[in-house]
């Protein structure tokens, strides 16, 4: 590869294969070369994530590097969630290994890794490269992984915990209060099988030279401050790591004949108007909710704007004219939308973070991992959501659907005006993270240097 004379720093990216992970890595990486013209970014990905993604435009100094498809397919890998992560942790260091080798002639820095691909830190051990480790989540749900110590001692690791959802864990260091049934998932629901291997890949994070957080630091500050007097190496919140610089361009540029038919839809509404409804990229409910979520939204009247994926037909046939149903959109971008009034979300953590920064109240419908401690964060510390779901129900019908959804959008509602408020407060802490001088800029710039000093701890 000929490398330009300007570049002085080599970064290698490493996500784990989810869309969940790879878009805060890259808009990390991004927002790296941005100001560091001088940094080249290898970002390694499958060859079946290069073909889903490399119709995406980058930045000059981001390159992409591919491994062959060694794992199971991103198409369907929610029925067996469990097999897929153990692939990605025994299939992926040889080749990756093999590619690093291969790069030349600019020798890596640094491997940026997802904290999930522990066996970096095997690699960066064997060929003298530092690495940092990247969390794709939340610092809470960091925090928790770590203290496993702490959860086992009090016994709330690898018991069984359905007559303990309800107790109050207050012992781990920086986490306010918070329930058993609001750890994640694997330590009592969806995922358990999972709890060995998951404890020790955060048993490995120590190997690694840096820790880089995808949150803000106002968000979880208490979380951040203790983490970093735990590790001895750096620890940097370089979040929100969302991609807010894309949807700063001057919004006179783009003509009404280039905006995509959702927006004009979207123009049309009047303001904090629309619900607008996601239930991620990953796991979904299963039929049986969906069809009483469907039939609850109708039910209420309000205005919606769905992104349905796979399911779009069945909106459609419900015939409803108070709503639009798209397969996909530019997410940020319609959070952003001064017609948009709250979100109904899965509270996936690139999720949260977007509509945390575009200053939106929620309505939390976790499903699976971190989502039960974001969805949390969100009623309880942040004060800017509610939960769909009472804790002692399995389910919700279509009656209490609608009835949630006509209050929680109504503008007259007093309890509702005040998360609005509050949605707006957790906004200036987000976007202030992100202005010249803002703690994510700040991070991002003392991580580069580091990295660019060939520091190896």
């Amino acid at each position: 590869m000929e490398l330009p004379s300007q570049i002085k720093c080599h970064i290698v990216a490493i996500p784990y294969p989810g869309r969940g992970h790879i878009n805060p890595m890259m808009n990390f990486c991004k927002l790296i070369v941005t100001k560091h013209p001088n940094i080249l970014i290898t970002f390694i990905v499958t060859e079946e994530w290069y073909s889903f993604i490399n119709s995406d435009p980058l930045p000059e100094n981001i390159k992409y590097a591919t491994i062959p498809n060694v794992i199971p397919s991103e198409i369907g890998r929610a029925k067996d969630f469990a097999g897929f992560f153990r692939a990605t942790l025994t299939k992926l260091e040889a080749p990756v290994e093999k590619l690093i080798d291969g790069l030349g002639p600019l020798k890596p820095s640094v491997i940026v890794y997802d904290t999930y691909m522990s066996w970096v830190t095997r690699i960066g051990s064997r060929r003298n490269i530092p690495v940092a480790s990247f969390f794709p989540m939340s610092a809470t749900v960091f925090d928790i992984f770590h203290h496993m110590d702490l959860l086992a001692q009090n016994g709330h690791l690898k018991a069984n915990l359905s007559g303990k959802l309800q107790e109050q864990v207050d012992y781990i260091p920086g986490i306010p209060l918070i329930r058993v049934l609001d750890l994640p998932t694997l330590f009592h629901g969806k995922g358990q099988e999972l709890l060995d291997v998951t404890m020790q890949i955060f048993s490995t994070v120590s190997k690694a030279q840096y820790l880089l957080f995808t949150s803000v630091y106002g968000l979880e500050s208490s979380v951040i401050d203790a983490l970093k007097q735990k590790f001895t190496i750096p620890v940097y919140p370089i979040g929100p790591a969302i991609p807010y610089f894309t949807s700063e361009k001057d919004p006179s540029s783009t003509t009404s004949v280039d905006e995509p038919e959702y927006i004009k839809w979207l123009n049309a509404q009047p303001n904090d108007s629309v619900l607008y409804i996601s239930q991620g990229s990953f796991l979904s409910v299963s039929r049986t909710e969906l069809d009483e979520i469907v039939a609850g939204v109708h039910d209420s009247g309000v205005r919606f704007f769905w992104v349905a994926r796979d399911e779009t037909v069945q909106f459609q046939n419900n015939g409803c004219s108070e709503g639009l149903v798209v397969p996909w959109c530019d997410q940020l971008k319609v959070l952003s939308h001064p017609s948009i009034g709250g979100f109904w979300s899965h509270c996936g953590w690139n999720s949260t973070k977007e509509a945390a920064f575009s200053g939106l109240p929620m309505l939390t419908f976790p499903i699976f991992w971190d989502q039960q401690t974001n969805s949390k964060q969100i009623v309880e510390d942040w004060k800017i959501g509610y939960r769909v779901k009472k804790d002692d129900k399995c389910s919700i019908t279509r009656g209490e659907i609608s009835s949630l959804l006509k209050w929680f959008m109504d503008s007259g509602n007093d309890e509702v005006m005040e998360t609005r408020r509050s949605a707006k407060e957790i906004q200036k802490i987000c976007q202030c993270s992100t202005v010249n001088g803002g703690s994510s800029e700040i991070n991002i710039d003392a991580f580069v240097k580091d990295v660019s000093s060939h520091k190896f701890h």
